[in-house]
């Protein structure tokens, strides 16, 4: 069995942790964390935005090695949590799309819910629910934290109106 584990900055001690309780002891696991280069972009850009000034020389290491030693940093604390062998892979680009990409070939995603922390549709944020979407493998998907609790059965919302 192949799988991708999504790591996050808000979910990746969740998701290894299932990982870890769920798949198998032979199974090939990759930790994958995705770099979004459109908040590069957006940093990157405050420089640029000081009207009719000249920017300061920029010391500092760029934004893309920032983001690269995070995610390191963010995956070797995830193979540790995970306490067996892993490989580990950083990405660049569209996380969405860099995490329907990482999959080709797995047999499983384990990702964990980004959006609003109660039960229904909100639960997923946009990438997430493109990822759940397309993803070309079995999902599993998780809650970060605390499961919110849920109605008895009985109080849960009626079904919408099917119009036939």
């Amino acid at each position: 069995m192949r799988a991708v584990v999504w790591t996050t900055e808000r979910s990746w001690a969740t998701c290894v942790d299932e990982a870890a309780a769920l798949l198998p002891a032979d199974a090939e696991i990759t930790l994958l964390c995705v770099v979004a280069t459109d908040v590069e972009a957006v940093a990157a850009g405050g420089r640029a935005g000081l009207l009719g000034r000249r920017p300061p020389p920029h010391h500092e290491p760029a934004y893309a090695q920032l983001s690269e030693d995070a995610a390191e940093a963010l995956l070797a604390d995830a193979a540790a949590r995970l306490g067996r062998p892993a490989r580990t892979e950083v990405r660049r680009g569209r996380l969405e799309r860099e995490v329907v990409a990482a999959c080709d070939g797995a047999d499983l995603l384990v990702l964990a819910r980004d959006g609003e922390r109660k039960l229904g549709p909100p639960s997923l944020g946009r990438h997430q629910r493109f990822v759940v979407d397309h993803a070309p493998c079995r999902v599993l998907l998780v809650w970060p934290g605390e499961i919110p609790t849920h109605p008895p059965a009985d109080e849960l919302p009626p079904p919408p109106p099917h119009e036939r």
